[in-house]
C-alpha cells in the first residue's frame, strides 16, 4: 500500500524503475491526461498584421471560437517564429477592452460616440466626395492635371501587390488622388 502510494510520485518511479526523467516515469496522472490546446481545431493560414515583414501565422479555431495564433513553420519569411507583437496578436481579437464599434469624435468635441457602420461609411463617402468636388483640379497653367491633393491614402503593411494595385487604380484613376503611400515603404 505504501509502495503503491509512493509510486504515484514521478520521482519515486524514476528511482525504482529507472529512466532519465524525460519519459513516462516522470509523468503524473494529470500530465498523462493533458492534451494539446489545438487538438481538434481547424487551422487557417494568415499573415501577421503588425508590420511589413509579413510573418506567417496559423490561426487555430474550433466551433466558431478562436483557440490560438501561432507562427507558421511553413512560412518562408518567418519559419514559425513571431516577434512579441505577432505572438500577442491573439489579444487583438480576444481582449476584453477591444473596441468593436465605430467610434467618432465630432470636430472640437471632447467625447467619443459610437456609430453604426453604415452611418460611418456614408459619412466617409460624403466627405470624400465633398472634398473632391471642392478641390479637384482639372487644369493648371493650361495643362490637363486631373488631381486631388486634399485627400490621402496610407495603405497597411499586409496589403499584397494585387490589393495595392487596385487601391492605386481606384484612388488615382477614379478619384484623382495623388497622395498615396504604404506603411511598408515607410
Amino acid at each position: 500500500m505504501i509502495k503503491e502510494l509512493a509510486m504515484k510520485w514521478p520521482v519515486m518511479r524514476q528511482i525504482f524503475e529507472g529512466g532519465d526523467g524525460t519519459g513516462a516515469e516522470a509523468m503524473s496522472d494529470a500530465t498523462k491526461n493533458l492534451r494539446p490546446k489545438n487538438e481538434g481545431a481547424q487551422v487557417a493560414r494568415s499573415v501577421c498584421p503588425y508590420c511589413a515583414v509579413g510573418c506567417g501565422q496559423q490561426i487555430f479555431h474550433k466551433d466558431g471560437k478562436l483557440i490560438s495564433i501561432e507562427g507558421d513553420p511553413h512560412s518562408p519569411v518567418s519559419r514559425g517564429r513571431l516577434c512579441p507583437k505577432g505572438s500577442d496578436s491573439f489579444e487583438l481579437l480576444t481582449h476584453s477592452k477591444r473596441v468593436t464599434k465605430v467610434m467618432y469624435r465630432r470636430p472640437y468635441g471632447t467625447k467619443w460616440e459610437s456609430l453604426d457602420q453604415d452611418t460611418a461609411m456614408k459619412m466617409i463617402a460624403d466627405r470624400l466626395w465633398e472634398s473632391r468636388e471642392k478641390n479637384f483640379v482639372e487644369t493648371q497653367d493650361m495643362q490637363t492635371l486631373m488631381q486631388l491633393k486634399t485627400v490621402a491614402h496610407l495603405g497597411g503593411a499586409t496589403l499584397d501587390n494585387e490589393e495595392n494595385y487596385l487601391i492605386k487604380k481606384l484612388f488615382t484613376g477614379g478619384l484623382g488622388m495623388v497622395c498615396i503611400s504604404n506603411q511598408a515603404r515607410i
